[in-house]
């Protein structure tokens, strides 16, 4: 089984580069199931139920989200009947949504949990502890579990990684925007990256406008963020999965770029 999970989708400029790369990039890799990012994919906070739908329509059959998820107001119209979307599962009982949820290709039924890091970000319930009790839960119905860990810190992504090796299938870190250059297979079978990336205008500050950013820093001064235009991007990881243990035999990380 080949599973494409796609980095963090930021405003019109990454639905564009969804709608220019997904399709060559699914026949490439012979994929099965895309996986997104989608908590900045409206106007670069949130999601709403038209742009989740446009992404349904483009070939991604589920999306993750993270500390953005309550972002835009839409959501809560819609996010307890979708099935199709996860948001941090340690967010405190009776948040709206569901932290897990499956889907099913080539007959077999995949997982997918979404936690959020606590170090730089709020502080929610333990993503260690409760990343155990979640995957016991979802064990009992298939071996083949994706989590998407969004978070700031690189040493809590690397922990939660070797953490779960051998338990999941992949951990795919999230939020930072930034590719790294460390995918690999752990030990016990894990695949993991730090952070898989971003999907969005390539010529800015983690999407936003590079010269608001540099006057932020230069000023300390606050401004309103604006999303970049110009070349885009995708980055995204392929998982080739076993779909019978679950464990990954391959990871590969992807970048696509074009001018607009």
């Amino acid at each position: 089984m080949r599973i494409l999970f796609i980095g963090d989708i930021v405003g019109k400029p990454g639905r564009e580069a969804v709608k220019r790369f997904l399709n060559p990039l699914q026949l490439e890799h012979k994929i099965d199931v895309t996986i997104a990012n989608g908590e900045n994919a409206a106007a670069g906070k949130g999601l709403t139920k038209e742009i989740a739908d446009e992404l349904y329509n483009n070939g991604i059959q589920f999306l993750t989200m993270g500390n953005h998820v309550w972002d835009n107001k839409d959501i809560m119209n819609f996010i307890d009947r979708e099935s199709r979307i996860v948001r941090p599962a340690n967010y405190p009982v009776g948040a709206p949504g569901q932290g897990h949820g499956f889907l099913r290709a080539m007959g077999k039924k995949i997982g997918i949990l979404n936690l959020s890091g606590r170090v730089f970000l709020p502080s929610l319930d333990d993503p260690f502890s409760g990343a155990i009790r979640w995957i016991n839960q979802m064990k009992q119905e298939t071996p083949i579990i994706i989590v998407d860990f969004h978070a700031e810190a690189t040493s809590e992504k690397v922990a939660l990684g070797w953490f779960l090796d051998g338990k999941v299938s992949a951990v795919i870190g999230t939020h930072t925007h930034i590719q790294t250059a460390d995918a690999r297979l752990l030990h016990q079978g894990t695949a993991y990256i730090t952070d898989v990336g971003m999907t969005g205008p390539r010529d800015s500050v983690l999407g936003v406008k590079k010269e608001i950013i540099i006057n932020r820093f230069l000023t300390q001064l606050p401004a309103k963020f604006e999303l970049a235009n110009g070349p885009i991007q995708m980055n995204a990881v392929v998982l080739d999965i076993d779909e019978d243990t679950g464990k990954t035999r391959q990871i590969e990380a992807i970048q696509r770029f074009a001018d607009t």
